[in-house]
């Protein structure tokens, strides 16, 4: 029988290194830290910036890893798409950025499979009420004002068809 440790950590994308949470961690298990590193770097590069989930499944009888990444979650895609330090700690009076419908829809398509939406529509809709938590606008507008635009089919052409 095979005996698989697995390690779920949040990393920086691209800037994980062999300290804590990583080192101690990994080190009971026995595996080449080094090569999880390096490995969980490679894979997370395109996240630069953002906080990542990963796991680490560690094969203990023969020190073998595989190593899988999460999709950083909505906040952080957000904020890495208006290049922000963080979202708004007053989002209703305090606001933080502007995304274009555009930017929306395409980190709704990034998202979409850690998200409960079954349509790119209905995913965009959920990023939108995250943009309201951060103190997000949306082409100038409260995100939620945005949802009844949607609602009412003015922007189909984002979405295709259905």
């Amino acid at each position: 029988m095979v005996d698989k440790k697995v390690v779920e950590l949040i990393v920086s994308g691209g800037q994980a290194n062999a300290g804590p949470p990583l080192g101690p961690a990994l080190g009971p298990l026995g595996v080449n830290i080094v090569a999880v590193v390096n490995k969980i770097n490679e894979v997370t590069k395109e996240y630069a910036g953002m906080k990542v989930p990963v796991k680490v499944s560690v094969d203990t009888e023969d020190k073998t890893f595989e190593v899988s990444v999460g999709t950083p979650t909505a906040s952080a895609l957000i904020v890495a798409e208006l290049k922000i330090e963080k979202g708004s700690g007053t989002p209703n009076s305090v606001k933080v950025g502007d995304l274009s419908m555009e930017q929306v829809v395409r980190i709704a398509k990034i998202k979409a499979p850690q998200l409960l939406s079954t349509t790119t529509k209905d995913a965009t809709k959920e990023l939108l009420g995250t943009c309201v938590s951060i103190g997000v606008t949306v082409e100038g507008k409260d995100p939620r004002d945005v949802q009844k635009d949607i609602d009412a089919g003015t922007y189909e052409q984002l979405f295709g068809s259905p």
